[in-house]
């Protein structure tokens, strides 16, 4: 397995080398240019000042002797202005971007555990959330530090709603790591495919997965002990949540 992200001192941003050929009846993931669908875009960005003010007050603790924050492991992003110090908590990983050169917090990605996912799937997903300054979006600053979380093998969920800069960061995700839709139902993870009607992507528990380096849909599969939808398993599912 790859290493985990604490331990990933490189960024990833390339297509991993998938096999032309997949054992059962997964798909071949790499045909990424398929036009992904929407899901639920309904967050609204918070408000400039107090973003502003927690990230000033994160920055001061990055260099306050003492804190938790201070000392934490660095390391340049692929524009040299730019650095990502690194935590973990909890089994959930804290990466704040700092501008070097300004002094100050760019932003900040948690990538969070999932409360809807059993004990097979936990360790090798997480679901990433983002804040980043006005002045630092559409930067490519959190492209990266997604791809440093993916490129170290882990893979992605992404959240119930999304803002709409969090839906193209996604969209620009998928050109370049194998990505598919699941249902979180019952503590287990279904595999949907990338054709997923309108009405269906709705539902809560349907969400975008970008798999992390290293991973071919069926080992992941295997993994997690993710159903695909149509097959026995997920059918007995959902009929015990109809019931």
């Amino acid at each position: 397995m790859a290493a985990t992200p604490l331990e990933f001192l490189t960024m990833d941003l390339v297509l991993p080398n998938f096999p032309s050929v997949l054992s059962g009846p997964w798909p071949d993931l790499r045909a990424w240019w398929r036009r992904a669908m929407e899901l639920r875009i309904d967050v609204d960005p918070p408000a400039a000042g107090a973003l502003e003010q927690e990230l000033d007050t994160l920055h001061r603790r990055l260099y306050t002797p003492g804190d938790r924050l201070c000392g934490l492991a660095m390391e340049p992003l692929p524009d040299p202005r730019f650095a990502m110090h690194r935590r973990e908590a909890d089994g959930e990983w804290y990466v704040y971007v700092e501008d070097r050169l300004e002094r100050r917090l760019a932003g900040y990605t948690v990538f969070n555990r999932l409360i809807e996912v059993d004990r097979h799937t936990d360790p090798h997903v997480r679901a990433p959330h983002s804040k980043f300054a006005p002045a630092y979006q559409r930067r490519g600053l959190a492209t990266a530090v997604y791809g440093w979380a993916l490129g170290a093998g882990t893979c992605l969920v992404s959240g119930a709603r999304q803002s709409s800069g969090a839906h193209a960061l996604w969209r620009s995700l998928m050109h370049r790591h194998a990505w598919g839709y699941v249902d979180l139902r019952n503590k287990r993870l279904v595999y949907l495919g990338r054709a997923v009607s309108a009405s269906r992507r709705e539902a809560l528990p349907v969400r975008m997965l970008l798999l992390g380096a290293g991973w071919t849909l069926p080992a992941f599969a295997a993994a997690v002990r993710m159903a695909q939808e149509g097959d026995g398993q997920s059918q007995r599912q959902r009929e015990a949540t109809a019931a």
